[in-house]
């Protein structure tokens, strides 16, 4: 387990325990580590250089986004392989991406669930997402289908215009008996994005969520759900809003999914309401950077060292050196909120938006799973007289959410290729203070 973020701190990773003279292990501890459990609807984004003509032979209407049913979508892939137009092919979906970036900054396990082909051949879309993703992800625990994961194609025509063709093959037929309670139990957060209930004939994904949510809720998991898209929440904003409350403890939006979910337009109005639904909230907020919320009790809070700040709520941030608790185990609840501008300005050139929130995601996971790392190896440290859900205070997670969103927002990928650099001539020690 890498620690989150780069400071100088007291509490460290590994967690050693030395003879204070001779600076050597004095037992030969095996130190525990916990993983996070995520679950999604596996899916290839597949780009290729095509002619028109062959819009037309598929019958696509040019420049639009549209459903292909599955013999469409094969034909299509064995037509554009055949023909050598594929210029790329690399593994999508909103908790793969995470779930891969969660085990790339923390260099731990990760494990995820969804469905795989069966029957793979190499180079193909099943095997490029398979290969796209870090050996740290557990993919043991996808369901093997007889047919096609999702595939997404991006069909470039000679005069740049894209054409997107979606077919969801076999990536909803996750079915509830294949969810290990065990497994749910002994993690340290389960992630699901609202996507899982876009299900329709013989799906099961929403079923076998629902029955993973039930676990994690059972055996108090904390459960991380990120917002797919407006649009979804858009079509049922009160059923959502009654289904985080019950079920959910973080939450994960951008400012329109959270507009959509809350009425506010204020990422940080937004942040404030959507506390009354779940214990933790990223708010990321594009150019404006990205606002987290949470609650603390009365005993713990911590005042900030940065100056106040104005804004729909004034001095927000006076208490964003506090770290969050769930609300059920604070005496006095309190809210506390943070924002951080984005990294650097922002990269000079942004290569690729999608996968940004994902990757402030992962971080936040990162962030969790450390602390269940440091309170399982070391239960009698300092640091877990406080009964937070996180590592570290709501500024610093704000920090590294940033810093990780900035490297997203730098490459093609949504998904990160390495960690975060182990030194930084271009940001000063401070930063992480």
């Amino acid at each position: 387990m890498r620690f989150p973020g780069r400071r100088k701190h007291k509490h460290y990773f590994p967690v050693d325990k030395k003879d204070p003279l001779t600076k050597k292990l004095t037992t030969d501890v095996e130190l525990k580590h916990p993983y996070v459990v995520g679950m999604d609807q596996t899916i290839v984004d597949i780009e290729a250089h095509v002619p028109e003509s062959l819009l037309a032979e598929f019958k696509l209407t040019k420049g639009l986004s549209q459903l292909v049913p599955s013999e469409i979508a094969e034909a299509l892939y064995q037509y554009i392989d055949a023909n050598n137009l594929i210029v790329d092919q690399h593994a999508g979906g909103t908790i793969g991406n995470t779930m891969h970036n969660y085990s790339v900054l923390a260099d731990d396990r990760s494990v995820l669930y969804g469905v795989m082909s069966q029957n793979i051949k190499v180079g193909n879309y099943a095997y490029q997402y398979l290969c796209n993703t870090s050996s740290k992800v557990d993919l043991q625990h996808l369901q093997p289908v007889d047919g096609a994961i999702g595939r997404a194609f991006t069909l470039i025509t000679e005069d740049g215009e894209r054409t997107f063709a979606i077919d969801s093959g076999k990536m909803n037929r996750l079915t509830p008996d294949f969810i290990d309670e065990e497994l749910i139990k002994n993690s340290c957060a389960f992630v699901i994005s609202a996507y899982f209930t876009r299900c329709s004939g013989e799906d099961t994904l929403d079923k076998a969520a629902l029955k993973a949510i039930e676990y994690a809720n059972k055996h108090k998991v904390p459960v991380v759900l990120t917002l797919g898209t407006r649009f979804m929440i858009d079509e049922k904003p009160q059923w959502w809003r009654d289904f985080i409350k019950q079920h959910v403890q973080v939450l994960a939006m951008n400012e329109e999914e959270a507009e959509a979910l809350v009425g506010h337009s204020d990422p940080l109005l937004a942040a404030e309401a959507a506390l009354d639904l779940a214990d933790l909230v990223l708010c990321t907020a594009g150019p404006l950077g990205l606002y987290m919320a949470g609650f603390t009790d009365e005993t713990f809070k911590r005042d900030t060292r940065y100056p106040l700040l104005p804004g729909s709520i004034p001095e927000f941030n006076r208490y964003e050196y506090s770290r969050p608790l769930l609300k059920s185990l604070c005496s006095n609840p309190i809210k506390i909120y943070s924002h951080i501008a984005p990294y650097m300005g922002g990269p000079d050139k942004i290569k690729n938006t999608n996968g940004a929130g994902d990757g402030a995601l992962a971080a936040v996971l990162h962030d969790i799973a450390s602390n269940a790392y440091h309170s399982t190896n070391v239960p009698e440290s300092s640091k877990h007289t406080v009964p937070a859900i996180t590592y570290s205070s709501l500024s610093q997670m704000c920090k590294y959410a940033n810093r990780v969103s900035f490297e997203v927002l730098s490459q093609s990928s949504p998904r990160l290729s390495k960690g975060l650099p182990e030194r930084e001539d271009s940001l000063e020690q401070a930063y992480w203070h």
